[in-house]
């Protein structure tokens, strides 16, 4: 990782933790963490809490630890666990041995939760879930208790313990904590701590037959991990009370909550229960099909971890949430591939071209720089022979006043290679064209003409005989909407996904150079996109996926940012 990148710019966290190192606090220890829950893959919004918790522990000289928040075994399996860690280590991160679950302290929890009861501070519920809820109240209306709220600590310490034994039916009890049926925030009106959930456990297996809470299980651990600052999402915030009364009812260490507004990108939806959604629907193929969001599905579009930090770097860290546009993001990944990758010439939708004065059977090897960008990459042999394929877009019988490309009778370059001039269309039954002839001039080749006569086009091409034939997967956004999460029932979201996010073609033809290309490699298709190798290849038959088109979003970039400037 850069300097750069290792120091974002400051933000209001920063502060916060200055302050604290200067006064002493924690020991002067900069400790954070981050805590996914494995039920599901990791997304771009993820990024930014990785970055961030990862960077400000290395900028501050502290540690950061991951762990696993495996509270839920219903919707949690090992297979997502291993994806996230997979995805942090590939944005660049490492957690060392510092790698936990919330399963590691099930019997603290527990222990805990017997603290509190006998303290008064938590009782046995026998209301059902619909039940709680409606004597939850609600914003306007505050909340009623519960007619179990008075039983001694005997008794729940008793009806608890049965709990843990299995004695009774799943939903059939819960431990709540004793707070505050008036509060007006929801959360403190006696929130369960405890359910009954039979339900395999990845790690503990049968183990247990109760679970914590997110909200209990998550500040708990924060607690006896020793975590410092304790960074997450403004949807937490109104929590922040109910963690805060957990650790003074325990008296255990109290880490420090900060929020920040998460990742909203245009375009794009990063609920995992939605995203999830999209796959068992089967609107997409996968968890990393290149159209979604999350880190899996845009690692193996081709985007580099390098580009995300540097995205999840520009858009810094505020408190007040706002939606990014996916511009920049697509901008990062552009600006970093153009400096690294290896440009080479392919051909989506080939046109044949036939160069009639070529001498048949005469191969050439012309030289072709890899990127213009890095000197030191150095040149390649592009073979070049009598018959070559353009774009079917390159050629207009009837072009407008506009077209500049090839057309009858009209002379363009050949990028690398010669000028050719159009000197006959040939046609199929159905009137489609089938091929071009041309001719060409050698005194051209690799160059301008020695007469001073200009073309206004250059066009990529790929020699017939040495073409590579591949497939390439086009991918544009998934959904249709700015915001796809704007309906009026959140099932409707579905309605705005976009019907032409994927557009296979299969009869490319490529450089030769491309057939050992690895699953992974990332290459610039010369005036076409930069594209990476799909692990779906074969030997011989690589599939590409296209990860950013080299169209220029600079302005909007610069817009965005003077807009973000702006909001500070």
């Amino acid at each position: 990782m850069s300097d750069s990148e290792s120091k974002a710019p400051t933000n209001f966290i920063k502060q916060i933790i200055e302050e604290d190192l200067r006064s002493g606090k924690n020991d002067s220890r900069v400790h954070t963490r981050f805590p996914p829950e494995p039920n599901g893959y990791l997304h771009i919004g993820h990024a930014k809490s990785i970055c961030l918790n990862f960077g400000i522990a290395s900028e501050f000289g502290g540690l950061c630890n991951l762990r696993f928040d495996d509270t839920n075994p219903g919707k949690e399996e090992q297979e997502y666990v291993d994806s996230i860690k997979t995805d942090v280590r590939w944005l660049g991160f490492d957690w060392s041995e510092r790698e936990y679950y919330a399963s590691d302290y099930f019997q603290q929890l527990y222990d805990y939760a017997l603290q509190l009861i006998r303290g008064g501070k938590a009782y046995v519920c026998d209301l059902s879930a619909d039940e709680i809820r409606e004597y939850r109240g609600t914003l306007t209306e505050t909340g009623r208790e519960s007619p179990c709220r008075s039983r001694s600590a005997e008794e729940n310490l008793d009806l608890f313990q049965r709990m843990r034994d299995g004695e009774f039916e799943d939903g059939s009890r819960t431990l709540r904590a004793k707070i505050d049926m008036a509060s007006g925030n929801i959360n403190m009106r006696d929130p369960v701590i405890y359910r009954i959930q039979r339900a395999y456990h990845h790690r503990t297996g049968d183990a247990w037959c109760i679970y914590p809470m997110y909200d209990y299980a998550h500040c708990v651990s924060d607690s006896l991990e020793r975590i410092t600052h304790s960074l997450c999402t403004l949807e937490f915030e109104d929590h922040r009370p109910l963690y805060d009364w957990f650790l003074e009812q325990l008296g255990i260490f109290h880490s420090r909550q900060i929020e920040f507004a998460r990742l909203n990108l245009s375009y794009t939806v990063v609920s995992k229960r939605k995203l999830l959604k999209l796959v068992k629907g089967g609107h997409v193929r996968g968890w990393d099909d290149p159209r979604m969001p999350t880190l899996s599905g845009i690692r193996r579009r081709g985007y580099p971890p390098e580009a995300i930090r540097d995205f999840c770097n520009r858009i810094g860290v505020a408190k007040a949430g706002s939606t990014v546009d996916i511009s920049l993001l697509e901008f990062c990944v552009r600006d970093y591939l153009n400096k690294c990758v290896r440009r080479v010439m392919a051909v989506l939708r080939p046109l044949k071209v036939v160069i009639t004065n070529y001498p048949e059977g005469r191969e050439e090897k012309l030289d072709a720089v890899n990127n213009p960008e890095d000197p030191g990459a150095g040149t390649r042999k592009v073979p070049f022979s009598r018959v070559i394929y353009i774009e079917r877009d390159d050629f207009m019988e009837d072009p407008p006043k506009k077209y500049f490309r090839l057309a009858p009778g009209r002379e363009v370059r050949l990028r690398y290679a010669y000028f050719i001039t159009c000197t006959n269309v040939v046609k199929d039954r159905e009137g489609e064209i089938s091929e071009l002839h041309c001719t060409y001039d050698p005194a051209t080749r690799g160059g301008d003409a020695p007469d001073g006569r200009k073309v206004k086009a250059t066009l990529h091409w790929v020699s017939a005989g040495h073409a590579v034939d591949a497939e390439v997967r086009l991918y544009e956004s998934l959904f249709t909407q700015e915001d796809p999460e704007d309906v009026a029932d959140e099932g409707d979201f579905l309605s705005n996904l976009n019907p032409g996010s994927l557009q296979v073609l299969l009869s490319c033809k490529a450089e030769p150079c491309l057939r050992e290309a690895d699953a992974g490699d990332r290459f610039q298709f010369e005036r076409l996109g930069y594209f990476c190798v799909d692990p779906d290849s074969r030997d011989g038959a690589p599939v590409f996926n296209r990860t950013v088109t080299l169209k220029d979003t600079w302005a909007k970039v610069q817009k965005w940012e003077h807009q973000k400037e702006r909001s500070r």
